[in-house]
């Protein structure tokens, strides 16, 4: 149940803290009072959207906080919640939102930061709130199909259809995705394998560019090397006046001053090494210069390999050898993906076909389960019908399936309706009135809300076109209804108002020249005089109080 709910800042309400009792509540107010305001409040911790212009004052927050207690047997369905979402499970379960004057919104599940998408799951589980304009919902396919879900109960099994029914799906999906890039890769399969069969062809090596440059700059130039190297060998070791000659005397000389004078021996030996090496460097250049040679078709063959090379690395925008490499080897695996393709597509096909048929098992069970329910929620449903007033109402439900899946199976549900005898039931937004809407809602609410299991549930106006009898008819369903859930029922009829266990009441107040929302629980004298209000009026005439004191007696 919602034990109690606080809002600070929002819209025309301050400071409101109220405490709701369990079983059936009631909750009356002037037009405009701020009932709806209240209820949107409430809508903030449940995960609506919120912005800056909710706030009353804009210089400070706006809080709202629920507190739920909740029973042993829908603790532990909640426990899974909290333990999948990584929060510590406590009772009472706290919800709050705060919106700071900037915009931005918080939300938490006792105490703990949440992404709103989570508050809002976990509000789903705790409460159901029927606005006034929740019964055109009743037109909704989507809704009645949930309609026969609840009754059902069968949650497990429609985990179990989801998790294959996701699998498919995600399988598909991969299909998809492959196929498509199977169809890309034949348009492209041509232009890869050209691209391929000219760097193949090509035959590169790696590092083989540096080399061809280096021979290509020695070939471009070998008559001048020759010459050069002939030249120095010529000055060297073979002129008229050449320096190996010239050293070679110069090398006695200190041997021969050797004998007298002591450092003339090192000076001889330091010279003499500068000879030979000299005789060697002088011999290098006469030997490169007679291997040296211009070879004009080697050179036009390393042209051609480079400007082949150059070519390729222009056209691919690339500047190495190694990078045209790379390249081809991707050329090569766009090809062998392309090959396959059609592998890859049967083997997921067959992947596919494997879990359709458990999409299907799960989904006959679905349907099976709900073609099993018609009967039970039919009756029970115009049942109902027939305490509000409409013996002669009919509900027929029909299942389609239909070729496709979806994410709740491959049914179609569609609730045909029917006020008066003898005529046929129609699809519900064509034939039904407001008042016979509202009534069918609370039937329909009052069937599945055992099988959701909630905490509690608020409607907000179901009596919207009821009266007289009626409305004492409905009172008595949302009694019966509190047995097993709290109901907290938001009413402007006094038969609805008497039958509450607990009587709350939504007004204004005018402070400082401000309106603000504010409410209470009544004492019993004061509910006398709340409804009598409601039956006659403010102020309410002797009549009108007897009445609402016969009300409440009855």
């Amino acid at each position: 149940m919602l034990s109690s709910l606080s809002i600070k800042n929002y819209a025309i309400i301050r400071d409101l803290e109220v405490a709701f009792n369990p079983g059936f509540c009631v909750l009356t107010g002037e037009t405009g009072a701020g009932k709806s305001i209240i209820m949107g409040a409430l809508g903030l911790i449940l995960g609506q959207r919120a912005d800056k212009s909710m706030l009353n004052n804009d210089s400070g927050k706006c809080i709202v906080e629920g507190k739920f207690i909740v029973n042993d047997i829908i603790a532990e369905k909640l426990k899974i919640f909290f333990n999948n979402n990584d929060l510590d499970f406590e009772v009472p379960v706290i919800l709050r939102r705060e919106i700071t004057p900037s915009g931005k919104s918080r939300a938490f599940i006792n105490d703990t930061p949440v992404q709103l998408s989570v508050i809002r799951e976990l509000g789903l589980n705790l409460i159901d709130i029927h606005s006034q304009h929740s019964n055109l919902e009743l037109g909704n396919h989507v809704f009645q199909l949930n309609v026969v879900d609840w009754y059902c109960d069968h949650e497990k099994l429609m985990d179990k259809y989801k998790i294959v029914y996701s699998e498919m799906r995600a399988l598909q999906k991969k299909y998809n995705k492959i196929a498509e890039a199977a169809e890309q890769s034949k348009t492209d399969l041509d232009y890869y394998t050209f691209q391929f069969k000219q760097l193949e062809e090509a035959d590169l090596v790696g590092g083989e560019q540096e080399e061809l440059e280096k021979e290509h700059e020695l070939l471009s130039h070998s008559e001048e090397i020759k010459t050069g190297l002939g030249n120095v060998y010529q000055l060297l070791d073979n002129g008229e006046f050449d320096v190996l000659s010239q050293l070679k005397e110069a090398v006695s000389i200190m041997q021969g001053l050797g004998d007298f004078f002591p450092e003339a021996k090192e000076l001889h030996s330091r010279l003499e090494s500068q000879h030979i090496e000299l005789q060697d460097f002088s011999g290098e250049c006469e030997r490169l210069a007679e291997l040296t040679e211009y070879d004009p078709s080697r050179l036009e063959v390393v042209n051609d390999r480079l400007n082949a090379i150059y070519s390729l690395q222009q056209k691919h925008r690339v500047e190495t050898v190694a990078e045209l490499i790379a390249l081809r080897d991707v050329f090569d695996n766009k090809i062998q993906d392309a090959e396959s393709y059609d592998e890859q597509l049967e083997k997921l096909n067959g992947e596919i076909d494997e879990i359709r048929k458990q999409v299907e098992l799960f989904a006959g069970k679905l349907h099976d389960s709900r073609m099993k329910a018609l009967p039970g929620i039919t009756e029970e449903i115009q049942g109902y019908l027939s305490q509000l007033g409409m013996p002669n109402a009919k509900l027929h439900i029909d299942i389609a399936k239909r070729k496709g899946f979806s994410n709740t199976g491959n049914d179609d549900v569609y609730f045909l309706f029917s006020a008066n005898k003898g005529v046929a039931p129609e699809e519900i937004n064509k034939v039904a009135s407001g008042g016979e809407l509202s009534r069918l809602m609370l039937a329909i609410k009052t069937v599945v809300a055992r099988s959701k299991a909630l905490p509690a549930i608020i409607f907000d106006e179901i009596d919207a076109g009821i009266s007289g009898e009626i409305a004492s008819k409905m009172a008595r369903i949302l009694a019966q209804m509190a047995n097993y859930m709290q109901v907290i029922n938001i009413t402007h009829l006094p038969q609805i108002a008497s039958k509450g266990t607990a009587h709350y009441c939504v007004f204004k107040n005018d402070i400082n020249e401000r309106v603000e929302t504010d409410i209470r629980q009544l004492t019993e004298k004061e509910r006398v005089i709340e409804i009598a209000k409601m039956l006659g009026g403010d102020p309410p005439h002797e009549a009108a109080i007897i009445n609402a004191k016969a009300l409440l007696g009855n």
